[in-house]
């Protein structure tokens, strides 16, 4: 019996239930059945839990107050990370309506930034096996390692090989922490039921020199496979996943930059997948600039973009402004024309020797600097590009903290009267400026998102709510209308959509005040609608859709969970 199925189960009263084979200590130590101390004594007794659990019945509300004191008293974030995984292992129930009730508090402690230390201390913090750890040497075993799951019912895979994890780098197989904390995230955000989530960490080895000196890793002590080696293990790994977990979207997370462009184009057209750092990235911030152009009653065609670091989430952020100049009727040369990349070595040439693929699309040509003063020959700043460019919109995707300086700011003000300053990098100690100090470089004009939740800034007596430029407003919506839709590609065309159903959701009071994204607190609301106007635009624009002539809210709300427990009836 699937997951699905008796999520649905109602009994002659039309009252949902759920039928459980498990008793005794296989109940209490199955994590998405057990309810602790809130059995019934008649669950009790059916069950064989009388005396395994203490004599007196705890309603959900105690069990809540309880969790969320232990919570409280954790003295670090590290630890409140760890007591709420702990509590996630134990009863997911308990877990996801502990979130559902604090999430602008625990978002930060389950994902960024506090994930980023746990995946560096993964293997002195273990705690209890979660997902699969697929190596070089049992990939080709997954279909054996899958029985442990009910692959039908895997409907969303996040995967990771570690090797770019946020702004901390290689973190090998601790990073596992970063499909673990994406997964509840798509629970929180979509309630996507937690037996349909499937973490997945490759270990294909680590360069990380401190992780190969320590007897604790607990990872395989050897360098990363590379070139074809690499690759024909993905091209294994790809292949399993679409045989074992047939109904599976796959999300691509946290890989190095030219790999996680490769990964997404070998295999977009196989199965249903999609990489958050590039697509997701660049949905959210469209949506944070299509706010911010709401309030400078302008256009999207109106602005000259810079991004600023040309990684995966920086060329992802450059295709999705692309592609929503592209929708606001923009031609394709005059679209990239407003798009500048720097990476490293600075603006991207297109006459650079050994330019990657994936910057070609957006490389300038070396006559638009010619006559420019620049300090290094043949490289031009980013403080030499604002001086000689008028740039309206700066975005940091660089993860070099302090990369944005005052003179930038102002430069852009002579551009335009409200510039936009996103400092997006994770975790915060990488973040290109800090919202305080842009407020005031720009006397409070400018527009500010970033990618790390900050506290508001008080400025010349204004209160300015931080909005957080976050992925999960835009990958739980996303991959819930791939689930319900069943399609068997993602493209780009979701994430545009899905980048102005999140512009919709933020309020007119917030754009008022300069804040360009909801709270994290509306995830729920954020998600369904992002999900529900993807559907709409897939049932509007495919004829062969699976979702033609079927009600869209219905559709959603028959793959929703809520974080309650259910009566239990023994089979």
């Amino acid at each position: 019996m699937t997951t699905g199925k008796y999520l649905r189960w109602k009994d002659e009263n039309g009252n949902a239930f759920r039928p459980v084979s498990l008793t005794g200590t296989e109940l209490l130590n199955d994590r998405t059945l057990n309810k602790s101390t809130a059995f019934s004594y008649e669950e009790r007794k059916m069950f064989q839990l009388d005396g395994l659990l203490p004599p007196r019945v705890q309603t959900f509300e105690h069990q809540l107050n309880r969790v969320y004191d232990g919570f409280k008293n954790a003295s670090t974030d590290i630890e409140k990370y760890l007591f709420l995984r702990a509590l996630q292992d134990r009863n997911e129930t308990l877990f996801y309506a502990l979130l559902s009730r604090h999430i602008e508090e625990m978002t930060p402690i389950i994902y960024t930034p506090t994930v980023g230390k746990a995946c560096q201390e993964f293997s002195h913090r273990y705690q209890k096996a979660r997902g699969l750890y697929v190596t070089q040497d049992n990939v080709s075993k997954m279909d054996e390692q899958a029985q442990h799951f009910s692959g039908k019912d895997i409907k969303i895979i996040v995967v990771t090989d570690s090797q770019g994890i946020l702004g901390l780098g290689d973190q090998g197989v601790g990073g596992m922490g970063i499909p673990i904390g994406k997964l509840s995230l798509y629970t929180l955000g979509a309630g996507i039921h937690p037996a349909h989530c499937l973490p997945i960490a490759l270990d294909v080895g680590t360069d990380n020199q401190d992780l190969l000196d320590d007897p604790m890793y607990l990872g395989i002590p050897r360098r990363r496979l590379r070139g074809a080696e690499y690759k024909a293990f993905i091209k294994e790994f790809v292949h399993q996943v679409k045989r074992t977990f047939p109904n599976a979207v796959l999300q691509w997370e946290d890989f190095s930059k030219s790999n996680a462009f490769d990964n997404l184009t070998d295999y977009e057209e196989f199965l249903p997948s999609f990489n958050d750092d590039i697509q997701g990235t660049g949905s959210v911030v469209l949506a944070g600039i299509l706010g911010a152009v709401k309030i400078k009653q302008e256009s999207l065609a109106d602005q000259t973009y810079v991004v600023y670091g040309a990684g995966a989430g920086g060329v992802g952020v450059a295709d999705q402004i692309y592609a929503g100049l592209l929708k606001e009727g923009c031609s394709h040369t005059a679209a990239r024309d407003k798009i500048f990349i720097l990476d490293s070595q600075g603006l991207v040439f297109d006459d650079r020797d050994g330019l990657d693929e994936y910057k070609k699309r957006y490389a300038k040509p070396r006559a638009l600097a010619e006559g420019w003063p620049v300090a290094e020959p043949g490289k031009v700043s980013l403080t030499e590009l604002i001086n000689h460019h008028p740039v309206t919109v700066l975005l940091g995707t660089s993860g070099i903290g302090g990369a944005f300086q005052e003179e930038h700011v102002q430069k852009m003000m002579e551009y335009t009267k409200r510039p936009m300053v996103f400092p997006l990098s994770n975790p915060t100690a990488n973040c290109e400026a800090v919202p305080g100090d842009i407020y005031q470089w720009s006397d409070g004009q400018a527009i500010v998102a970033t990618g790390s939740p900050f506290d508001n800034v008080t400025y010349n007596g204004y209160d300015y709510r931080i909005g957080q430029g976050n992925n999960v407003f835009i990958f739980p919506g996303v991959g819930l209308a791939a689930i319900v839709s069943q399609t068997s590609k993602i493209p780009l065309d979701m994430f545009t959509t899905a980048s102005y159903a999140l512009a919709e959701q933020v309020s007119d009071a917030d754009l008022q005040n300069g804040c360009v994204f909801p709270r994290i607190s509306q995830l729920k609301d954020v998600s369904l609608h992002v999900a529900s106007r993807i559907l709409e635009n897939m049932q509007a624009t495919e004829a062969n859709s699976a979702l033609v002539g079927k009600d869209i809210e219905q559709e959603l709300a028959a793959h929703i969970w809520e974080p309650v427990y259910l009566p239990y009836r023994r089979v």
